[in-house]
């Protein structure tokens, strides 16, 4: 099987996905087809030995819509969305004079006049060239056996026709032009996030080669191959900085406001930008596999994961057309009036139906990618508004997932810094984990460390290593000799933490104590998941029960202790046998099961880790708690909005479908109704691009 993705334009929207895919899905040798309506494009799976990319791009052709060669440059989509904002401005004031005039004209009798001085057959061509474009869509459509929302307004064209009405055809047939624009606009809009997505690639590369710095396109760019980044340009692949020092902006990544440091050894990502300072990176991926190629991925086939709400409406839009057309019927048959008919047929808007869900989908996971947040799907943000129970990984996830010097305490007259400096002296050239901590905090308290010779590591015990002619160990409590015990030592070891314990001479001089710090932001995190209706907190650790204990505490949540990876599985499961939903939050490396089995997988901090962004469900690109209860507030607005959305949509179109029936909404006024509820649901959908969470 293989994979091609085929850029599609002049989508507006569901129902022109539903052909697409119906259409695709239906040629031999097709697997399967997802049609993005947010990225422009499909992604069909199909056997190359029973049809070809031609077929697909010509089967798509045929239903109307454009299939470039190549896709348009994400810059010009780019300027194309700067200018919406006054174009919406100018059809707004454009549409309103031309609905008075036209108002006005039926009232006066204007079109009456018009109709009588004009002969019909001139009328009818001005009809068919205006709806030249909608009536050939309607055919296809029919031809498919799909009846879309046009085909009822086309109907209704004809009903005016048929008594005359050339004039009044022809502005409904306006006014479907003017919605086919809202519409796309719509869509556009909420495609806005992708194309900012899009637009931020780097598109070239500075390389050396053999003595020169070559600009090459990025598609050139080898794999192990150095690339030149200097100050204020953006770093087209992922690398490992071998030269060079950079403060580097990262928001394009993580979201993240503040710059980070890098230099020599450190991992540096494409599409972020080197502020000050020059680097030499040695290239490990590029283009679509780098971590920001992943996130646009992510964000253009997250609406191929379609929320329950969303498949409530698309069926309710699949029934509604035929409830219009057997109103439209019991109106003619009932009041006997072509006009009324026509207009129950023009105000009835179906499409209004289709975007209330997936326009606002699209626009928070747009929301959320800009703030780090990605989220595979509508299907998730439904799933995360729905949570009762939140599942927790300890290491990696509440602490930050390395050793730290919590405690010191000096012993036999030692002071704390002398002890520090000794330790920290000893330890100077051991790689254990401990040791690194040791040194980290020698160097935050900025003591003066002596220098140590003849260094030794003794493995399962510690090091020792002589310093001003005195040999000083540091090691766990192996290192202390037979019959000694320290009662300092007990409390500490009571609350879960690890013990250095440092000796001279084989007097022991002191205790540090490690542990793996609980992350700041943990403790205010969960207070606000607590406030948002998450009724459990549970952590779940491979840990033994002491140290699961003392971390549990800390926060104020349940524990599960010793667990391996199938137990937190099993856990996940019981949960949602009782009908719970479940989130499960962890690192995304031994935690890839259980962030799979639950119904909301949160993999935290995993800028280029594959197996986290494989497994979760949603992916949280910086190390932050904070955004855990963002994207819960996040999905939470989500619901908010299409409920909304879907609420105006039915209660208007019953109005409209009312007084159409009635005869108190003539043809004229049904065209230019129809149009509107695009332009609510865009604006009510659009509060969720400029999602900005509380506190």
């Amino acid at each position: 099987m293989r994979t091609t993705e085929i850029p599609v334009q002049g989508m507006d929207c569901t129902s022109c996905v539903a052909g697409i895919r119906q259409a695709l899905s239906a040629l031999p040798g097709v697997e399967g087809a997802d049609v993005l309506l947010s990225a422009e494009k499909a992604v069909v799976r199909y056997d190359p030995a029973q049809v070809d990319e031609t077929t697909l791009r010509s089967t798509i052709r045929r239903l109307g819509y454009t299939v470039p060669e190549q896709e348009s440059a994400a810059p010009a989509a780019r300027r194309m969305g700067d200018i919406t904002r006054p174009i919406l401005v100018l059809f707004g004031v454009l549409f309103a004079v031309i609905l008075g005039v036209v108002v006005l004209g039926e009232r006066l009798g204007l079109l009456e006049s018009l109709t009588e001085r004009v002969p019909w057959p001139v009328g009818l061509l001005l009809v068919l060239i205006a709806g030249y474009p909608v009536f050939v869509h309607v055919i296809r459509a029919a031809l498919r056996g799909q009846i879309i929302s046009h085909t009822l307004m086309s109907l209704g064209v004809i009903a005016a026709l048929a008594v005359g009405e050339w004039a009044t055809a022809a502005v409904v047939v306006f006014f479907m032009r003017v919605g086919d624009y809202v519409e796309h606009f719509t869509t556009s809009r909420a495609r806005r996030a992708v194309k900012d997505l899009t637009a931020m690639a780097p598109r070239t590369a500075r390389v050396v080669r053999g003595d020169q710095e070559i600009e090459v396109p990025l598609e050139s760019v080898q794999v192990g191959e150095t690339v030149v980044v200097r100050p204020g340009e953006q770093i087209p692949v992922d690398g490992e900085v071998v030269e060079g020092q950079a403060t580097v902006d990262q928001a394009a990544i993580t979201g993240e406001s503040m710059p980070v440091e890098v230099g020599p050894g450190q991992q540096v990502f494409a599409a972020t930008i080197a502020k000050l300072g020059s680097l030499r990176v040695r290239t490990t991926r590029i283009g679509r596999d780098t971590t920001f190629g992943k996130v646009i991925t992510l964000v253009e086939e997250a609406e191929a994961h379609r929320a329950d709400i969303q498949r409530t409406g698309d069926r309710f839009a699949a029934w509604y057309l035929p409830v219009v057309a057997l109103i439209a019927a019991l109106t003619f048959l009932i009041r006997r009036d072509p006009l009324a008919t026509a207009a129950v047929l023009v105000v009835a808007c179906s499409c209004s139906f289709a975007l209330a869900t997936p326009v606002a989908m699209l626009a928070s996971i747009g929301a959320g990618a800009r703030r780090g947040l990605l989220i595979k799907g509508g299907k998730y943000l439904e799933l995360l508004a729905q949570a009762d129970v939140i599942l927790l990984d300890k290491t990696g996830t509440l602490t930050l997932g390395r050793p730290r010097i919590t405690d010191i305490v000096p012993l036999n007259g030692v002071t704390a810094p002398d002890l520090l400096a000794l330790a920290a002296a000893a330890e100077r050239d051991s790689e254990h984990p401990l040791a690194e901590a040791v040194r980290e905090r020698a160097a935050a308290e900025r003591v003066v460390i002596p220098r140590a010779e003849c260094f030794e590591a003794i493995p399962g015990v510690g090091v020792r290593a002589r310093i001003d002619g005195q040999m000083v160990s540091v090691g766990s409590q192996r290192s202390l000799p037979a019959g000694i015990s320290i009662p300092e030592a007990a409390a500490l070891e009571a609350q879960g933490k690890t013990l250095v314990l440092v000796s001279r001479d084989q007097q022991v001089i002191g205790v540090l104590a490690a542990a793996d710090t609980v992350r700041l932001e943990v403790a205010a995190a969960l207070k606000r998941l607590t406030s948002q209706g998450i009724r459990q907190i549970e952590l779940l650790t491979g840990d033994n029960e002491r140290v699961a204990a003392a971390v549990a505490q800390t926060l104020g949540i349940g524990y599960r202790a010793n667990l391996l990876p199938e137990d937190k599985i099993a856990l996940v499961r019981a949960y949602q046998s009782q009908g719970q939903r479940v989130i499960m939050v962890g690192d995304g490396v031994n935690d890839a099961p259980a962030l799979a089995q639950a119904d909301v997988g949160i993999a935290m901090g995993v800028r280029g880790t594959d197996i986290a962004i494989e497994a979760a469900h949603v992916v949280l690109l910086r190390e932050d708690w904070m955004l855990v209860p963002q994207v819960l507030e996040l999905a939470t607005r989500t619901m908010r909005v299409i409920r909304l959305n879907i609420g105006f949509t039915v209660l208007y179109n019953l109005i409209g479908l009312s007084l159409a029936a009635l005869g108190l909404l003539p043809p004229i006024l049904a065209a230019a109704a129809q149009s509107l509820p695009d332009l609510g649901i865009l604006a009510n959908s659009s509060r969720l691009l400029r999602f900005r969470p509380e506190g």
